[in-house]
């Protein structure tokens, strides 16, 4: 109905702006008569009609859009947390488990072999749904500090954050790196305590360390009655009543005892503990006196934190804060175009000067935030993550890529994603949705542009993350030549790890796996045996850092003739630039003051365009 009357609006507007012109043109007489209003199929005031109906149903499918990325130090219950919103949203029956014993499904979330192996997630999902009017892609991302790398692209595909914090352990040290990345990004952040239904420690010990570990201001919208194995339920602050919860069966919805109003007779009885809701009491004059109100405008700068108590295992407060999240996030916002200088690049964080595109733009954009190769290990396949910043997205729709100086491509395939399950795309997709894409090799890489349009254009570009960890990745079989160089390919191209080379090697030699972490090896191990059937043995280098050299092998080979890079290996990446290992900071730091400036070395490199990369062969 809403968006009805938005377009009933919109055309009467349109209605009463011709009649004025027209009587401005023409006179009264011209307006009155019947053909003043007439307009014949075709003509430029109908096709300026059409127009308006679609600008006004892009702007309302904009608005109902939510897209939501879940942060958080690992086992704090992130995945679990997917699943209950999942559950509640409708898009599945039963929620899995993170380690499924017995009958229990599995997490939809976590679908490669080692995930379900480790009980852990490594890499990100997009999971996408219909709930309450509104649109929801969810993006679970890992929550181990080896996949950081994944974590941050997610991010930049998110409009919202959801931070996760375990109510028995309060803020972790991945939990801080990612909040930065969030604050960075200036994306809305929600908060929302786990774990509840375990000991905990005092709500007002957690709001205290969130607020001076961030600095941000707490505004508690859900706070628990009890803890353990005296956790009731929530106080719902706003609406001024409880929601009193009976312990589900698992993975089901929880069963709802009672909604009771805050100033209810009936409420002490209903808790069943005099000491919990005398507590209540105290915490809502509390909170009433020494906690800052909702702030709408402070919560989309990343300013203030709603917070929600609750547990995820046992269902209590998911759907609440389910809806929270559908009445308070943010719809879709204007994305940062690339300003060229990649040595400023840090976050993609908006400050207010950079050129943008909005989300209700005629032209269709979008970005490629994550690769994945065999999602169907049976057809060995590819799939780029394409974020949907502007426009609309149908299959077949034919693009120009940013990197490849705007060469066309028709997106003849498409998909829709939930976990690893996909189906094709059959409708249309809005900014805000994350639609799958398969490509060719070499033919996508993480932060490419796609766009539509006569105006080249490409958005804040994603870094890699500096790597630490270097082995050679030895084939020990050599008949499995031809499945190994497949599968390293395949996985260097959704960006597991990055690979160096001896500098001259066209392809021959041992490739070199560069990782953030160790995990991300035994990833990349893991799954050479899964999908390829190729085990393979690492050789681990020395060097615990890199930096590339984006001066080029002239001034690379000019230092060290000089003898000014002593105990520093040189190697190539994939596009031939240099990079240097150093084997401790110390070395870096000495190498950074006395040739840093002149080599112009960064601790990444983004993928260069298609000109720059002839022009260095």
């Amino acid at each position: 109905l809403r968006r009805c009357s938005s377009l009933a609006l919109s055309l009467v507007t349109l209605s009463v702006s011709m009649w004025l012109s027209t009587i401005a043109t023409h006179g009264w007489a011209a307006a009155a008569a019947p053909s003043a209003t007439a307009a014949a199929p075709g003509s430029a005031t109908v096709r300026h009609i059409r127009r308006v109906a679609m600008d006004v149903a892009l702007a309302d499918e904009v608005e109902r859009r939510r897209n939501l990325a879940i942060i958080s130090h690992p086992d704090a219950g992130k995945t679990t947390l997917t699943e209950k919103l999942l559950l509640y949203g409708g898009a599945i029956s039963q929620a899995g488990a993170v380690k499924a014993k017995g009958e229990q499904r599995r997490a939809t979330s976590d679908f490669m072999e080692l995930e379900q192996q480790r009980g852990i997630s490594i890499s990100s999902t997009v999971l996408s749904y219909e709930y309450d009017g509104k649109q929801v892609n969810v993006l679970d991302t890992p929550g181990h500090q080896d996949f950081s790398e994944d974590t941050y692209r997610t991010l930049a595909a998110a409009d919202n954050a959801v931070m996760l914090v375990d109510a028995a352990k309060g803020l972790e040290p991945q939990t801080r790196k990612l909040f930065e990345v969030a604050r960075l990004r200036r994306l809305p952040l929600f908060t929302f305590v786990n774990k509840l239904d375990r000991p905990s420690l005092s709500p007002y010990e957690l709001i205290d360390q969130i607020e001076a570990e961030f600095g941000i201001s707490c505004c508690p919208l859900l706070w628990p009655v009890g803890s353990g194995d005296r956790f009731r339920g929530v106080l719902e602050r706003g609406a001024r009543r409880v929601h009193l919860f009976a312990r589900g069966e698992r993975g089901k919805k929880a069963e709802e005892a009672a909604v009771v109003s805050l100033d209810d007779d009936r409420l002490e009885a209903l808790i069943g503990d005099g000491e919990l809701y005398a507590q209540l009491i105290d915490d809502v004059e509390m909170l009433d006196g020494l906690t800052d109100p909702l702030d709408l405008d402070r919560l989309k700068r990343g300013e203030q934190t709603p917070v929600l108590f609750g547990s995820a295992m046992t269902n209590f407060g998911v759907q609440l804060l389910l809806d929270t999240l559908m009445s308070l996030g943010s719809p879709p916002t204007p994305r940062a175009l690339d300003a060229g200088d990649e040595a400023g690049f840090t976050s993609g964080e908006l400050t207010g000067d950079e050129e943008t595109v909005e989300p209700t733009s005629e032209d269709f954009s979008g970005f490629v935030f994550k690769l994945q190769a065999n999602t169907d290990p049976k057809h060995r396949d590819r799939i780029a993550y394409v974020r949907v910043c502007s426009g609309r997205f149908e299959k077949g729709l034919k693009v120009k890529h940013s990197r490849l100086r705007g060469q066309q491509l028709t997106l003849a395939q498409a998909q829709t994603l939930l976990g690893a399950e996909r189906s094709t795309l059959d409708g249309t997709s809005y900014p805000g949705d994350v639609v799958g894409i398969p490509f060719s090799p070499g033919q996508m890489a993480i932060g490419d542009t796609l766009y539509t349009g006569s105006r080249r254009i490409s958005f804040a570009k994603i870094p890699s993350f500096s790597p630490e960890i270097f082995a050679r990745c030895i084939n020990p079989t050599p008949s499995k030549y031809k499945s190994f160089n497949k599968g390293i390919e395949q996985l260097l191209n959704e960006g597991a790890v990055q690979q160096l080379l001896e500098r001259g090697d066209t392809g021959g030699g041992v490739p070199i796996l560069a990782a953030v972490g160790p995990l991300q090896l035994e990833v990349v191990s893991s799954r050479l045996s899964s999908e390829y059937s190729v085990e393979v043995q690492y050789e681990m280098m020395p060097q615990t850092q890199a930096r590339w050299a984006m001066a080029g092998w002239e001034e690379v080979d000019a230092v060290l003739s000089e003898r000014k890079l002593l105990n520093v290996k040189t190697l190539e990446d994939v596009y031939g630039r240099p990079v240097l290992l150093f084997t401790s900071g110390w070395t870096l730091d000495n190498a950074v003051a006395e040739v840093g400036e002149r080599l112009q070395l960064r601790p990444y490199a983004l993928a260069p365009d298609v000109q720059e990369r002839r022009r260095k062969k």
